[in-house]
């Protein structure tokens, strides 16, 4: 049977791939509209169980506001390669790096002078919040989308237990195949809901590397909260959010907001995901923050 083909990437997006020192990376890169003045750029790192796919709604709305976007998949994320079985390259230290090693390559791409803003999506914001703790000076910002301070919520530590237990006994074909026959998979703590229908998302949880889904999930029901370092870092925050949220309930978010005095939005309509739920208005959100630093 043959593999079904990825999601297409939007008009004017090109998927390719990232060298960087610390190895390579799936990345879809969209620039600049034609005809509008160049602002910057946003690197965007997407959740547990996601992938670059997730913010192709977000491509084109940004580049007409004059921001160049390169969403990336992270180590053993999809399409980008990881060791399946070594979950040593996946501490949250290794990421961080790995999200530096982009910075820095994409320098190399955009040249002196253009501003660089990380964007990180649920898991992807506290591997951002890691790389910005260990090197703040590649960024002009900081957007933690529907990504909270500390662990996830009980209810959601019990979906990433269950897929724990299943991938400690099956491969990730029959883990699939288990998760489906249980109901929608981001109910049962399979794939996050995404773009491209059931043949894409099954396609992307099998590019990924079990290793890296068994020590990102347990970053997620273990991580302290960091909210006071961050602070002291000298960039400017914006939390983002939908107005509702069972991975990191919206009080959580909005106190941590207060304690970044950063930009705080919340998006009507969205859930966990802005980014796919209500694309144009996050959008418009993001540009209308990274306009004013």
């Amino acid at each position: 049977m043959t593999a079904p083909l990825p999601l297409t990437p939007p008009p004017g997006a090109r998927a390719h791939t990232l060298r960087t020192g610390r190895g390579d990376f799936a990345v879809v890169d969209h620039p600049v509209a034609a005809g509008v003045e160049p602002r910057g750029a946003a690197l965007l790192l997407p959740g547990f169980t996601g992938s670059k796919e997730d913010f192709h709604l977000l491509h084109e709305p940004l580049a007409a506001r004059g921001y160049r976007t390169v969403a990336v998949d992270g180590r053993g994320q999809f399409e980008s390669e990881g060791p399946p079985d070594d979950e040593s390259a996946y501490l949250q230290s290794e990421l961080a790096r790995d999200v530096l090693a982009q910075a820095e390559a994409l320098r190399a791409l955009l040249g002196d002078g253009v501003p660089l803003h990380l964007l990180g999506h649920s898991l992807g914001g506290q591997i951002a919040r890691a790389a910005v703790l260990r090197d703040h000076s590649p960024f002009r910002s900081l957007t933690l989308m529907a990504s909270g301070p500390a662990r996830i919520s009980v209810s959601q530590q019990q979906r990433v237990k269950l897929l724990h237990d299943a991938l400690a006994v099956m491969s990730m074909g029959r883990v699939w195949e288990a998760i489906r026959a249980m109901g929608p998979p981001e109910e049962v703590g399979g794939p996050a809901r995404g773009l491209g229908g059931q043949d894409h998302l099954r396609r992307r949880w099998l590019g990924h590397k079990p290793a890296q889904l068994l020590a990102t999930g347990r970053q997620l029901c273990t991580e302290p909260d960091r909210v006071g370092d961050l602070a002291a870092v000298p960039l400017p925050y914006h939390v983002l959010s939908g107005e509702r949220d069972d991975t990191w309930p919206l009080p959580l978010l909005d106190d941590m907001a207060v304690r970044l005095d950063a930009r705080r939005t919340v998006v009507a309509g969205a859930e966990h995901s802005p980014n796919v739920d209500r694309p144009l208005p996050t959008a418009e959100a993001l540009a209308d923050f990274w306009d004013t630093v």
